[in-house]
């Protein structure tokens, strides 16, 4: 009898360590997994990761954009469409947060920037998925050369190819493939 006794205590308390480890999420794991996606465009991947809505923020010019997870998705493909190679530069957990240095490039970053971007953020968390970003500091972006490019673009654009206004502020999957339009006749000009 008191062996049956012994292995039942023994197998209650190997499920609750069990059920207790299964709650315990890897943070870091989840935010590593989040730029492997956004590198990859993966958007059936990122959809595991994200919470019901995302907040992004850019706290140098107080930027606040609140994206729906369909609507993050939707953002996705249209970030798709420039080709990205996101970098983990450097990245930790501290506490409930995970902080990380980031260098993105793409198409559209190297026509208006001629260099990769490199920023800080802080990725934050409800209930184990992903609520928040929130970019703390750019290292490398010179936001002067980044509008002087973004200027002769869109009036080269304007004069030359009025078809493709309004390319710039649509961030869907068909306003990136405008854009790239736009970035190609630019170059072939």
């Amino acid at each position: 009898m008191s062996r049956i006794i012994v292995l039942s205590l023994f197998l209650i308390f190997g499920f609750i360590s069990c059920k207790t480890a299964e709650k315990e999420v890897d943070k870091l794991e989840i935010a590593k997994k989040y730029y492997k996606f956004l590198d990859t465009s993966d958007s059936a991947g990122m959809i595991t990761l994200l919470g019901d809505s995302i907040v992004i923020r850019e706290n140098e010019d107080d930027y606040v954009e609140r994206f729906s997870q369909k609507g993050y998705i939707k953002w996705l493909e249209w970030d798709s469409v420039f080709g990205p190679t996101y970098k983990i530069l450097e990245i930790e957990q501290e506490g409930e947060i995970v902080k990380a240095r980031i260098s993105k490039i793409d198409k559209r970053i190297f026509f208006l920037h001629e260099e990769p971007m490199i920023w800080n953020e802080v990725i934050r968390f409800k209930n184990n998925k992903i609520n928040s970003i929130e970019r703390v500091e750019y290292e490398v972006f010179d936001v002067m050369r980044f509008l002087k490019n973004r200027v002769i673009l869109v009036s080269w654009i304007d004069e030359n190819h009025p078809e493709l206004n309004g390319f710039l502020h649509d961030q869907t999957k068909s306003g990136g493939k405008k854009y790239l339009k736009a970035l190609e006749l630019f170059k072939n000009r």
